[in-house]
């Protein structure tokens, strides 16, 4: 029986869920619901989301290193412990200033 990455009622590290990869994004789904799902992400320095929107406002929660949040093109550096909501409708962008890791929650309506 294999065992899944995410098991409810289990208490996990986020950040020791996912690992970084060399000039690379890794992005792992905890939650997938059709109202919204929950993602773990890792970033490699440099790497980065080039800027776009989505219909539905998106929560960035850092669990560690540096991020450079744009947000309708307002860069906003955020480290470990910080969050930011990411609103509906408004271009954003994600740079890794530093590797970093990041747990994003998109709710839709």
């Amino acid at each position: 029986m294999e065992t899944q990455l995410f098991s409810h009622s289990t208490i996990m590290n986020f950040s020791d869920k996912v690992d970084y990869s060399a000039e690379g994004i890794v992005s792992k789904r905890v939650i997938q619901k059709e109202k919204g799902n929950v993602t773990l992400f890792a970033f490699d320095k440099g790497q980065k989301l080039s800027e776009h929107s989505a219909p539905f406002d998106a929560l960035v929660q850092v669990l560690e290193g540096k991020a450079e949040i744009m947000i309708n093109r307002v860069p906003y550096i955020l480290t470990a412990g910080q969050a930011i909501i990411m609103p509906a409708n408004i271009p954003h962008a994600v740079n890794a200033v530093e590797r970093f890791k990041m747990l994003l929650t998109m709710i839709k309506e």
